[in-house]
């Protein structure tokens, strides 16, 4: 059986869990009160970093699930989105409206990524 391996973990939650070959990102929050695009780049920048720790790279994402405060910014997150995904690399992917943890927040990422 593989082993579980938990980075970043805190008495709620961990950042990243890695299970044989699978990496499970927590969900990504950018700059609390920052436009949703900026909010969408500093989600990505961590998914960037904590999959690199992991020795993997976002051409590697199986599935992304985002979370909005509200779709009228899809727009504006699926600009930054676009420009992040490398061509040939779009992972499975959903996109809905929530309630986030603060107001604050306008967008959630989560990534499952192989290493």
């Amino acid at each position: 059986m593989a082993e579980i391996i938990r980075k970043h973990t805190g008495a709620r939650m961990s950042q990243m869990v890695i299970h044989g070959d699978t990496i499970y990102l927590a969900g990504q929050v950018g700059t609390a009160g920052a436009s949703v695009a900026q909010q969408t780049q500093d989600c990505l920048d961590k998914v960037d970093a904590l999959l690199a720790e992991a020795g993997s790279d976002k051409t590697k994402i199986l599935s992304t699930t985002i979370w909005m405060a509200d779709m009228a910014d899809f727009s504006e997150m699926n600009a930054v989105w676009d420009a992040w995904v490398p061509e040939g690399h779009a992972p499975a992917r959903a996109t809905g409206e929530s309630k986030l943890a603060t107001p604050d927040y306008l967008v959630e990422v989560i990534v499952v990524a192989a290493k």
